[in-house]
Parts: structure tokens; C-alpha cells; sequence
């Protein structure tokens, strides 16, 4: 599975790595993911999912209906 975002789509972003002596190799910027249980009151289950932090933090002003409703998701498929 990909390391990307289940609610907002973050995923890795190019950079380069530079050196002391200003050499540029290139590398990649991965988003902050964490496992999470989340509580889901519509379906009155726990479910399970890869979020960014930044998700963790909005899950709590949002809610987790509005967050999936907005990234196109189903979670009855978690």
C-alpha cells in the first residue's frame, strides 16, 4: 500500500538532500503517517486508518463523516 493519506491525499514530495559542500542528491519528503483508530459515530464502530497528523488534528474540528464525505470515501470499507 502506498504511504499516502487515507482523508487528505498527503503523500511524499520531492527535495534534494544537500551537503556540506553543496552537493545535491535527491530524496523524498514523506508525510507525517500514523495507524489510527478513529471512532466512527455514524456506523457506531472503530476504524481503522493511515492519517497524516495534520488529518489527526482536523478530524478533531471536523469530524470523520465531513472529512470522508469530502475525500470521496466509503467507510463502511474500513
Amino acid at each position: 500500500m502506498s504511504r499516502r493519506c487515507e482523508l487528505t491525499g498527503k503523500k511524499a514530495n520531492n527535495a534534494f538532500a544537500i551537503s556540506h559542500s553543496h552537493r545535491r542528491t535527491k530524496r523524498l519528503q514523506h508525510a507525517n503517517l500514523q495507524s489510527k483508530r478513529v471512532w466512527w459515530a455514524g456506523g457506531n464502530r472503530w476504524v481503522k486508518m493511515k492519517l497524516s497528523t495534520k488529518a489527526i488534528k482536523t478530524l478533531d474540528s471536523k469530524g470523520l463523516e465531513a472529512m470522508a464525505k469530502e475525500a470521496g470515501i466509503n467507510l463502511n470499507h474500513y
